[in-house]
């Protein structure tokens, strides 16, 4: 009997490449517990036609044939036409995906207010296109086609990694890539994953939204030269946007070849611990050097743990009494994040409480990094760029230390007493990072790159943002502090940075439709410049540093290739007749939700306050431009000086 077969269109247009689905590949494309390692077979596939047989297009893109005398079940997920037709909305609901050189979502129900927009076809999606990119870049630098191009995956413990992987690994494959499973991992390690042997992958992504709550997720992106541009990853979220604007069924892909597990996280480990025990040189104990010394670690339920019992440990350290080692990915005992009080605050008191010589905060994917000293300080933010400086420019004596505009001057009087040069440019980590890879590859040596979240490279570390690396260098300056006689700590190599007066950071939501968020919040900050340029703030004025100026919305070069604008932002210097240059405010859009922060700091009391109330009369409300802003906290600082 023959089975007349409904029409059903060609699906297969993700990819070129035609599997056929085992039982085994089958059943794991519906279960995140890949415990079988498969990676055979990732090229095109070619099947000998066959009399009886048609071939079978289903919503996977899986091609198989169909015996006519057989019974077939076909499950329909729509009954929208496959065309190039694309909605405005359906193409907005990836590009808004983008967070700078990340993509970021929400993951998860459960936040007030925002609905689930990282969703497996999404993701998959956009990993699909990353995928493209990374094979089409190979083979434009090679002259050449590529196969077997092979991209890994790591994840913090969100408990949406599981889910989110397979569609990963989904659109990895349908763009033909080799697929590899890294598990629980940390952001720095996906970029070395591209870098170390055996491993030594074409690309990487890393699935995490940092310290963002547990209902979020992303995405970040590395090749062999690193972190994705913002530029990048614009590209790759059009690309991606288009696909899922053409595609019927929503749904998650079934997986044709499963990824191949690998354990990485040891091999990056290993790496670390190799880096102290060479840089150290213990005339006593080699392989253990941190015998005597007591280091606590708050991993905050992160992927953090790994650098307490996997590189300090096995160095021979005491880390009794760190602190939340075993990743959990609801974070039920605090942010994980080197700002957060809570976090920076229990690490400080088991510090105290077992006399240890160092405590360490890492965020969730541990490219950042906090530290509290054997007195108990806690050094973040400001602190620990000085900490780093004073450690990089004792290495490199006039190195360029390049930070965000929200430093304060006084850090900028420590970097240039120590002989180092102090660039101020855009906030935001990959452009703090970008514009340090610049300056060294023009001629100015620059080997420290840092924003006061926290996030910091080096040069000697391929210029990238390691929170545990960070760690390891003011390890290694602790242990040789001691070995030449100082029981100071590492607190004392910044006891004379003298910190602001004041400084508070005020949030604006801007009001608008989510589609226009971004469009308000950039006319809000150009008309912010427009009043400045224009005098109608007196003794406000566009802040300016060497070679970088602000112009066009951020700290920018001055040169003939400036790097492209993810966010518009500006500083202004602020003086008066009686106590001259005494603070600055900074305006800048966010890019991760749609408001605008402002950070005000002043050398005298009372400064925040008045360029505050200031900035409210004489801007928000003289402009007009707090028709389409709330702004609650600038007016209960201005009002009260206090926004609690």
């Amino acid at each position: 009997m023959v089975l007349h077969l409904p029409y059903l269109p060609n699906l297969d247009f993700y990819s070129n490449k035609a599997r056929v689905p085992t039982k085994q590949t089958m059943a794991a494309s519906t279960s995140p517990n890949f415990s079988t390692s498969l990676h055979k077979n990732t090229h095109k596939t070619k099947f000998p036609s066959s009399a009886g047989k048609k071939i079978l297009h289903n919503k996977v893109g899986f091609s198989f044939p169909v015996p006519f005398n057989k019974s077939v079940g076909v499950k329909s997920f729509g009954t929208a036409k496959y065309d190039e037709v694309v909605v405005d909305e359906e193409l907005e609901k990836i590009r808004r995906l983008q967070n700078g050189s990340d993509v970021r979502g929400v993951a998860l129900e459960g936040e007030k207010g925002r609905k689930v927009d990282l969703t497996p076809p999404a993701v998959e999606a956009i990993s699909e296109s990353f995928g493209e990119w990374v094979i089409n870049g190979l083979e434009t630098e090679r002259g050449y086609p590529l196969e077997n191009v092979r991209v890994s995956l790591g994840r913090d413990p969100r408990i949406t990694g599981s889910k989110l992987s397979v569609a990963v690994f989904a659109g990895l494959s349908r763009a033909g890539c080799m697929v590899f499973d890294m598990g629980l991992a940390t952001t720095p390690a996906c970029f070395m994953s591209t870098i170390l042997s055996p491993f030594a992958y074409d690309a990487s992504i890393m699935m995490t939204a940092s310290h963002l709550p547990y209902t979020r997720n992303g995405l970040k992106f590395f090749t062999k030269r690193g972190g994705l541009t913002s530029t990048e990853v614009e590209e790759i979220c059009n690309k991606a946007a288009r696909k899922y604007a053409n595609r019927m069924a929503k749904v998650s892909t079934l997986l044709g070849v499963l990824p191949t597990k690998v354990d990485f996280m040891s091999t990056y480990a290993m790496h670390l611990r190799e880096i102290i025990t060479e840089r150290i040189n213990h005339p006593l104990y080699y392989d253990t050097p941190l015998q005597g010394f007591q280091i606590i670690v708050n991993a905050g339920n992160g992927s953090g743990g790994f650098f307490t019992w996997d590189v300090l440990d096995k160095l021979g350290a005491d880390t009794f009494g760190s602190l939340h080692l075993t990743p959990d990915g609801m974070f039920p005992n605090h942010i994980p994040n080197p700002e957060d009080k809570t976090a920076m605050a229990l690490t400080r008191a088991a510090v105290l409480e077992n006399s240890a010589d160092l405590g360490v905060v890492f965020d969730t994917d541990v490219d950042r990094s906090g530290v509290v000293d054997n007195k108990g300080n806690p050094i973040n933010g400001d602190k620990l760029i000085a900490l780093m400086s004073a450690i990089v420019l004792r290495e490199h004596p006039g190195s360029t230390i390049v930070t965000d505009a929200r430093t304060s001057m006084a850090l900028t009087r420590f970097i240039t007493d120590r002989g180092g040069n102090h660039c101020l440019y855009r906030v935001g980590y990959r452009n703090v990072i970008d514009k340090g890879v610049q300056l060294d590859s023009g001629g100015v040596e620059t080997h420290l790159m840092m924003e006061t979240s926290g996030h910091g490279a080096i040069k000697e570390n391929h210029f990238l943002d390691d929170g545990a690396y960070m760690v390891v260098k003011i390890i290694i300056e602790m242990v040789r502090m001691k070995l030449a006689g100082s029981n100071e700590g590492i607190g004392s190599l910044i006891k004379d940075l003298e910190e602001p007066y004041e400084s508070v950071e005020l949030r604006i939501n801007i009001v608008s439709e989510p589609r226009h968020a971004k469009a308000k919040g950039s006319e809000a900050i150009q008309t912010f410049r427009n009043y400045i340029e224009e005098g109608r703030l007196r003794g406000w004025e566009l802040d300016s540093c060497g070679d970088c100026w602000v112009s066009e919305g951020c700290l920018v070069d001055t040169n003939d290739d400036p790097a492209p604008i993810d966010a518009q932002m500006y500083r202004a210097k602020v003086s008066n007749d009686r106590h001259g240059q005494h603070g600055w405010v900074h305006m800048r859009q966010s890019i991760h939700n749609p408001n605008i922060a402002v950070n005000l700091q002043s050398s005298v009391p009372g400064g925040c306050l008045s360029m505050a109330r200031a900035f409210r009369d004489e801007f928000l409300k003289a402009s007009g431009v707090q028709t389409f802003l709330d702004i609650t906290q600038v007016d209960k600082f201005a009002e009260n000086g206090t926004i609690a």
